[in-house]
């Protein structure tokens, strides 16, 4: 007997097993010092919150993901006949997650700069993701349950809409999607790295938010580093080699003041 699989249960299921996967070669290259922003040293001491809870937290957060996936799959309908056509149509492709890309940034970007500048849900909802102060690879999706209801589920919801993508094309843009984050939060600067190549936001770009004076600064997450620079709140950095093995992010010395 031959079960089928829709592909709005894919689009659910298949994000969080790339995540797990992905996260687990990235935690398997974390030997590699000469490849890493933080020693293993600093990420064991200076993290304020254990890996096991660290991993709850991100199953508690997919779990609220995959049903309010299946809950917006089911109002916006599966794929009918002409979805299936226009979807192998490479132009409308791009454009799909061009457009599916720039709301996640947007919606993304301002949520998160809120978080930050207002007090009281940066010390009772956004601090929880700082808790890692070194990020690590499945620490990305590691914040408080209503951060990850607003920004990734809520900003997910909102890019696969506007964008018009179906659910078959959402399996591989929030997969993408999810590889991008994971590799932004992995700490590792490996070389010939295609996000590294194709994206400035990287995962030196975002080490410099997670330190403490980054903190105003690096809002822009996953994808494009554009409001950051239109906004004024961009840091300059520069990727030097510690001299006992790996890179260090420095933050230009005339920002660390502000």
């Amino acid at each position: 007997m031959v079960f089928a699989i829709s592909d709005e249960l894919l689009g659910t299921i298949v994000p969080i097993v790339v995540y797990w996967i992905y996260s687990g070669i990235y935690m398997c290259l974390g030997s590699l010092e000469s490849y890493r922003l933080h020693s293993v040293s600093d990420e064991d001491e200076k993290n304020l919150v254990s890996k096991p809870t660290v991993a709850k937290g991100v199953l508690l957060q997919q779990a609220v993901q995959a049903v309010v996936a299946i809950l917006l799959f089911a109002v916006a309908g599966g794929d009918d006949e002409a979805s299936v056509q226009q979807s192998t149509s490479f132009i409308v492709l791009v454009r799909q997650f061009v457009t599916a890309m720039v709301v996640l940034d947007t919606w993304q970007y301002f949520l998160h700069r809120y978080m930050h500048e207002n007090k009281f849900l940066y010390r009772h909802v956004h601090s929880l993701h700082h808790r890692l102060v070194v990020p690590y690879a499945f620490g990305a999706l590691y914040n408080h349950p209503v951060e990850g209801l607003l920004g990734d589920t809520i900003g997910g919801a909102l890019s696969f809409l506007l964008s018009g993508m179906s659910p078959r094309t959402s399996i591989f843009f929030f997969s993408f999607a999810t590889m991008k984050t994971v590799d932004d939060h992995c700490g590792l600067m490996l070389p010939g790295n295609p996000f590294h190549i194709f994206f400035r936001n990287n995962s030196a770009y975002h080490d410099i938010h997670h330190q403490l004076h980054g903190t105003k600064y690096n809002f822009s997450q996953p994808f494009f580093v554009m409001w950051d620079g239109i906004l004024g709140t961009q840091m300059p950095y520069s990727l030097e080699k510690r001299a006992e093995g790996g890179f260090e992010a420095r933050p230009r010395e005339e920002l660390k003041d502000d």
